[in-house]
């Protein structure tokens, strides 16, 4: 178990929650745990010590919202995505997080700022987001961010806001591909190291918070009305691109 001090096991437990807050569709939120892992572990040793609580999130995700998931959705960035964890997997023995960072910091501050240019002009881009190349491109890049740094929540968040779907759908439908993707990525993750005796013992001691988190965020979910919830998702994914890129 990590020599960590009361507090910081504190900060752990809140990072933890954040996870289940945002697989209840916050999904922007996602960055406040990767970045207070991160801290906590070391960049590297935290890719892999989120990965099996991210599960444990999604697995509760599914179970609240899998009657709304939009499988025709899944299936357009689910392959892409996971060529994308191996294109990462590959990546993660060459690269490191101080490179990773900025650039994935553009990849969603640029998606953020083509939704944002749908919402004030939808008719310029009514055409782009159902487009089979968008589909391929954000599902490739989604897979290596997840790979790299567990940070596809605001990619894929931007993608399904791009084609409209309804706050439940989008929820239903980001879980189910969650779920999926992060499965997939453990046995590439365990081979890298990243997943071991230590790191399991510390996501069985946080992994009730996370399901605390998602109940908490199921619940804002319920009352939040959409329009506040694209906002917010938006507003999310900016402040995550602009902190990876070290502007604060």
């Amino acid at each position: 178990m990590p020599d960590l001090s009361t507090s910081q096991w504190c900060w752990a437990a809140v990072a933890a929650m954040g996870i289940g807050f945002s697989k209840s569709g916050f999904a922007g939120v996602g960055l406040f745990h990767i970045v207070i892992f991160a801290w906590l572990f070391g960049p590297m040793k935290s890719t892999g010590l989120l990965l099996p609580l991210l599960v444990v999130g999604d697995v509760s995700a599914v179970a609240a919202f899998r009657q709304h998931a939009r499988w025709d959705y899944v299936l357009k960035i689910l392959p892409p995505a996971m060529i994308g964890v191996v294109i990462g997997w590959q990546m993660m023995k060459h690269l490191n997080d101080a490179t990773l960072t900025p650039i994935l910091g553009l990849i969603v501050l640029g998606l953020a700022l083509l939704q944002l240019g749908r919402m004030w002009r939808p008719d310029a881009f009514a055409h782009v987001p159902h487009a089979r190349g968008f589909a391929v491109a954000l599902g490739l890049t989604a897979g290596i961010a997840t790979m790299l740094a567990n940070a596809a929540g605001p990619i894929v968040a931007i993608y399904l806001l791009a084609v409209s779907l309804p706050k439940y759908e989008f929820v239903g439908t980001s879980a189910w591909f969650f779920l999926i993707i992060n499965v997939f990525k453990l046995p590439f993750s365990t081979g890298l190291g990243l997943i071991g005796p230590e790191t399991l013992s510390v996501n069985a001691l946080l992994a009730p918070c996370v399901v605390v988190g998602l109940l908490v965020g199921r619940r804002l979910v319920k009352i939040v009305p959409q329009k506040l919830f694209d906002s917010l998702l938006l507003l999310f994914a900016a402040i995550a691109a602009l902190r990876m890129l070290g502007a604060f």
